[in-house]
């Protein structure tokens, strides 16, 4: 049973949605809920599908909803979305002892278009911005430091959503992890040497 994909109720987005913190936590009660309804009966849970579709898709392309199209907005979304993955987790497994629970995430294995040193670092941004900025936090490695370095530049306060304690939360142990793959990327610079996907066209 997948507990999260992109359903948000109206609710919560009328007080921000995932940019606001407490989001996390009334996802980690939902859980709970279902957990006492369905535990009985579901053994499998993921918390969430495709993490980067929220953040990204809905608030820095704005393709889906919220259609917001900032950049710091979609890396501050997709923070409290890891954080309530984590915040779940031992919810979980608290109503249901015998719960298998993971989280899928989205891949786009970055390729780049030619030996040139200029294509293989765009590959290595787009790399880290669709496949190791969700990976990585998940499996206890933290956010990529090269990529918290690409992202510094959109968020004049740092990353200040970040709190004590989250990184740990983050990486609660899991069973498994889905993967949805589609399709790779073949990369060549955008503007500051981020792939065109990844500019700030504001």
């Amino acid at each position: 049973m997948t507990l999260y994909h992109w359903d948000l109720p109206q609710a919560l987005q009328d007080h921000g949605g995932w940019e606001n913190r407490d989001t996390a936590q009334a996802f980690a009660d939902y859980a709970s809920i279902m957990a006492k309804a369905l535990g009985d009966r579901v053994k499998h849970w993921i918390t969430h599908n495709e993490p980067w579709v929220v953040a990204f898709v809905g608030n820095y392309f704005g393709e889906h909803a919220p259609g917001n199209k900032d950049m710091a907005t979609a890396l501050n979304v997709g923070h409290h979305v890891l954080l309530s993955h984590g915040m779940t987790v031992p919810v979980i497994r608290q109503h249901v002892p015998d719960a298998e629970v993971g989280i899928t995430l989205n891949f786009s294995p970055a390729w780049p278009a030619s030996s040139d040193p200029a294509d293989e670092n765009a590959a290595r941004i787009m790399d880290g911005f669709h496949n190791r900025w969700f990976l990585d936090p998940v499996f206890g490695r933290h956010y990529p430091t090269d990529m918290m370095a690409e992202f510094g530049r959109f968020l004049p306060n740092g990353f200040d959503f970040i709190q004590e304690g989250d990184m740990e939360t983050i990486a609660v142990q899991t069973d498994f992890l889905g993967i949805n793959y589609y399709t790779r990327q073949i990369n060549t610079p955008g503007a500051n040497d981020v792939p065109s996907s990844v500019r700030n066209e504001g």
